[in-house]
């Protein structure tokens, strides 16, 4: 990315089921829910969200592999989207373990996002 124009933070929790995917994709819409950028466009190359870079970092604390990066993507509007993946965020008791919702255990899984945006 040349140039950050912004960065965005989120946190995302899936209480019960361990999905680390489901508790990615929250972080991710927690980052830009709140967000509007209507000038972003006219400082992209060729005035095209199409030009617009995403890097998403999130920060996970289990399950790397099972992370699947295009569900991830799915839930950015726009840009060309990269996903990064490092040690981080967080497991915790839920304390509870409710079989119907899918849980294995009592742990819920907490990731934290970052995602910046640019050209």
């Amino acid at each position: 990315m040349e140039k950050i124009m912004f960065i965005e933070t989120g946190m995302g929790i899936d209480v019960h089921g361990q999905d680390i995917t489901k508790a990615a994709v929250r972080a991710v819409q927690n980052a830009i829910h709140f967000n509007s950028m209507p000038g972003l466009r006219s400082v992209l190359p060729g005035n095209s969200l199409d030009n617009m870079k995403v890097n998403v970092k999130l920060a996970v604390p289990c399950d790397k592999e099972k992370l699947d990066s295009e569900v991830v993507k799915e839930a950015l509007p726009y840009g060309q989207v990269t996903i990064e993946v490092m040690d981080g965020g967080m497991m915790t008791t839920s304390g509870v373990v409710i079989e119907e919702k899918g849980d294995k255990n009592d742990l819920m899984y907490i990731v934290v996002a970052s995602v910046e945006v640019g050209y």
